[in-house]
């Protein structure tokens, strides 16, 4: 593992993938949406910008793709649309990007013979938990079109492992989060309310529970099974083997927080009943059976990482508070 691409660099955990294979001393191209702004997310202001090659393009478009594979030995295939809500009003949109996507990583990896593909999956592929923990045999269930077109990408890599015997890996994290995670995620929802000084904290339903990975514990997943020789056609859970509900959650980073706050269930933020995954807990034994890979962080320590970066960075808040990153994101995705 030499010379590396992380499509998706620019977004929450590739960019901390692409940092983190950059101190490590590995050459890295750093794939990155097109945008009118030529923005390069959040490697815009890295320190390691200068030590990265970017290249701008659309992982929808295979000539971009094919091109940027070029020279690589190692894939991280991260690029892919994973609001959940945002899945419900422009379907179209992410089996463009997440399922035509990934066919052009695969493809174009193919062509250049990449010997190490990791393609990204998602814990929501499994629907709600039907026995726990969850390891990889557990059945997967599309319970919203982000999750369907993410198992059909899957069965997409794995039908190339098995025809073309393409080098591939399947990585299913379990609900990462961090700094700089998407401002519609549940985590930095609750913190950006707490620090615009609302006692009264609106969500989605309140009872469901997740199974929380530190986002730097989630990238040596993704490290250790690149070196693994074990793991070729495999899926592979990436999580804590613990579990809290929203309610829990949300009391806790109020208690780092030093304030008190009340919850209230907002009925347009909860989702349709059918697709509500109400259970999630990793079996990450698989994990820690061929690879080296330990968590470094329990839940209070990575949410107190969490906070204070959000608290250091009020320019990331001014951003949700303006409408700015969600009208980025329907400017680059639309509402089709």
């Amino acid at each position: 593992m030499k010379n590396i691409l992380v499509t998706g660099a620019g977004g929450f955990i590739g960019s901390h993938l692409t940092e983190r294979c950059v101190e490590l001393g590995y050459n890295v191209k750093a794939f990155i949406h097109y945008n009118s702004r030529n923005n390069w997310g959040w490697l815009e202001n890295s320190s390691y910008q200068h030590d990265i090659e970017v290249v701008i393009g659309d992982i929808r478009d295979y000539d971009s793709v094919f091109q940027v594979t070029h020279g690589i030995d190692t894939v991280f295939h991260l690029a892919a649309l994973i609001s959940i809500p945002f899945s419900y009003s422009s379907p179209l949109a992410y089996i463009k990007t997440n399922i035509e996507g990934t066919y052009n990583v695969l493809q174009a990896s193919k062509s250049h013979q990449v010997e190490n593909i990791l393609i990204t999956s998602t814990s929501e592929t499994y629907g709600t938990a039907q026995y726990v923990p969850i390891d990889e045999k557990h059945p997967t269930v599309g319970q919203s079109p982000y999750a369907a077109t993410k198992i059909a990408a899957d069965h997409l890599a794995f039908s190339f492992f098995r025809s073309f015997d393409l080098p591939v890996k399947l990585v299913r994290p379990f609900n990462t989060y961090g700094p700089r995670q998407s401002a519609r995620a549940i985590i930095p929802t609750v913190i950006t309310q707490i620090l615009s000084g609302n006692q009264i904290i609106k969500l989605g339903s309140l009872y469901p529970t997740r199974d929380l990975t530190f986002v730097k514990d989630t990238i040596e997943g993704f490290l250790e099974i690149a070196k693994s020789v074990e793991l070729f056609g495999e899926v592979t859970n990436i999580g804590m083997r613990g579990e809290i509900s929203i309610t829990d959650l949300v009391q806790l980073l109020a208690k780092l927080m030093h304030t008190d706050i009340e919850i209230l269930c907002a009925n347009e933020r909860v989702r349709p009943e059918q697709s509500e995954v109400e259970r999630l807990l990793c079996d990450n034994s698989k994990l820690k059976q061929h690879t080296a890979w330990t968590a470094q962080y329990n839940i209070e320590s990575g949410l107190k990482e969490t906070v204070l970066w959000y608290q250091e960075n009020r320019a990331w808040l001014d951003r949700i508070r303006s409408g700015e990153y969600r009208d980025y994101y329907e400017k680059q995705y639309g509402r089709s």
